[in-house]
């Protein structure tokens, strides 16, 4: 199996967009040699612990209601090309989103990783719902089968805050300035929210590098 580490944040909409484009492909190539581990980056780390009601932060983030508007444009162009149906009309805030990742965290746990990072991506984008909210996301983790008591008991302390906040930090360190970022075997990055063509190649040619070493040890 190659790692395939993918850098991202569930309030991200090219995150999310991205993912469902990987997912794509992954689902034309099932013997796909990947093994995938999501990594925290906070699109905001100074945001409030509260965070922001959603338009004062777009119009403060874009400069004015027109611009975020404009910015936000691409955005539901790629997302209805990728088939999602994103309800961004319906987020009220914009969530510091440390608590997202330790949840994330906690799922990868449990090997429940990815079905965490969906669940999140669909809470925020499709249901509106605020997931910096410690008692939504307590729903969240118990909806994916976690256990509701140990979550509601971790999120009345710090437990792996910090380690989010180092992993995090590590990765700006590393280079890393925006999400998703997609780090193939250890090597190679891959930014943004690639179309599924381009994963079907990648994979193709990983498929035939394993097959042909596989050969050689014949």
């Amino acid at each position: 199996m190659i790692k395939l580490d993918i850098l991202s944040d569930p309030i991200c909409p090219w995150c999310y967009i991205g993912w469902t484009n990987l997912a794509r492909a992954l689902e034309q190539r099932p013997d796909h040699p990947f093994t995938i581990e999501w990594h925290p980056f906070q699109l905001n780390p100074d945001m409030p612990p509260e965070g922001m009601e959603r338009r004062s932060y777009l119009e403060t983030k874009f400069g004015g209601r027109e611009n975020a508007i404009r910015a936000y444009a691409p955005v539901a162009e790629h997302a209805e090309a990728a088939g999602l149906n994103l309800n961004l009309e319906g987020i009220t805030r914009t969530p510091n989103t440390l608590n997202a990742h330790r949840l994330i965290h906690w799922a990868g746990i449990e090997g429940r990783q990815t079905p965490a990072k969906l669940a999140l991506f669909r809470a925020y984008f499709i249901e509106g719902r605020d997931i910096g909210d410690t008692g939504v996301l307590t729903d969240i983790a118990a909806d994916l089968g976690m256990d509701r008591e140990m979550i509601a008991r971790l999120y009345d302390g710090e437990s792996d805050a910090e380690d989010i906040r180092a992993r995090d930090a590590h990765a700006r360190s590393r280079g890393v300035n925006s999400v998703p970022t997609f780090i193939v075997a250890s090597q190679h990055a891959v930014p943004g929210a690639q179309p599924p063509e381009m994963w079907l190649n990648v994979i193709d040619e990983l498929s035939e590098q394993i097959a042909q070493a596989k050969e050689a040890e014949a």
